[in-house]
């Protein structure tokens, strides 16, 4: 089953579920609502409701709890010149961080942005010190994300934090595929194309940590809820790792795809640090 949240063009949103002809209403504004609300696949995988049009936007714009997990392909873990990991590394957004699917990615001109095509899980019920089995029960499904990096900011500290949480750079979407339709373990390929240029490609089956590991591991410490969302990491490719480095430019197209899933589409724009616009109005 695919599962969006949609924009009518009055600006209002409601949930939806992918049907035959288009889509049909759910009883919610999004999917965010939806799922705090306890709602579930329904075991027919079947879906009633009127019919409804809109474009596609961040389908899930409240979760609760955005975690990631950094280092988690191989041939990435060997670019950044690290060991195989023990544990998942972790780190934080925040939903201020998600936009919509063919939202623009707006940085400042003083930044270092870089891409990073992952994918994301989405929780479907609570999760408290899960096994992997009782994790893996609880994913509702997958969408597409791009972790967009400030490598600057990242690498200020031994933190990665405060290059990874900046407002309104994370794509994600087109639209949740749930968990009965797809198998990530089994390999679906995942790529990144900057202006129609291929820069990432790997398979989801060559995760370090795969998707229950993930969050049976992270509910050891922390609950998940249901419309949280957990990113699952970057394969190789990344601009930082080029040479010369390689970074995301104004006008630049950015398209992070998931075989089964969708593409996002999304252009980048540079602006001025408010700080520098405010010395020169």
């Amino acid at each position: 089953m695919r599962l969006a949240t949609l924009e009518f063009d009055s600006g209002e949103t409601v949930a939806a579920a992918a049907h035959a002809d288009g889509w049909v209403a759910l009883p919610a504004q999004s999917l965010s609502e939806l799922l705090r609300s306890g709602w579930s696949v329904p075991s027919s995988g079947v879906v009633e409701g009127p019919q409804v049009t809109g474009a596609l936007v961040l389908p899930l714009p409240a979760p609760a709890k955005v975690i990631c997990c950094g280092l988690n392909y191989g041939e990435h873990i060997a670019e950044t010149g690290r060991d195989l990991p023990t544990h998942p590394t972790l780190f934080t957004k925040f939903a201020d961080s998600l936009i919509g699917p063919t939202d623009e990615v707006v940085i400042s001109d003083e930044v270092s942005a870089d891409w990073e095509a992952e994918l994301a899980v989405v929780v479907g019920r609570t999760l408290t010190r899960a096994s992997r089995a009782e994790a893996a029960e609880a994913i509702l499904g997958y969408t597409v994300a791009n972790d967009v990096s400030m490598r600057d900011w990242q690498r200020r500290t031994l933190q990665w934090f405060q290059g990874k949480a900046w407002d309104a750079t994370t794509p994600v979407g087109p639209v949740i595929v749930t968990a009965d339709d797809i198998d990530p373990t089994a390999g679906l390929t995942i790529t990144c194309r900057v202006n129609g240029v291929e820069v990432q490609r790997d398979s989801t089956s060559t995760l370090v940590f795969d998707s229950a590991e993930l969050l049976s591991y992270i509910s050891t410490f922390t609950t998940l809820r249901a419309g949280d969302l957990v990113l699952t990491g970057t394969p190789g490719g990344i601009g930082m790792a080029r040479e010369p480095a390689w970074f995301l430019a104004d006008g630049d197209v950015l398209e992070t795809e998931i075989e089964a899933i969708g593409t996002l589409t999304n252009t980048v724009r540079v602006t001025e640090p408010a700080s520098r616009a405010r010395r020169t109005a």
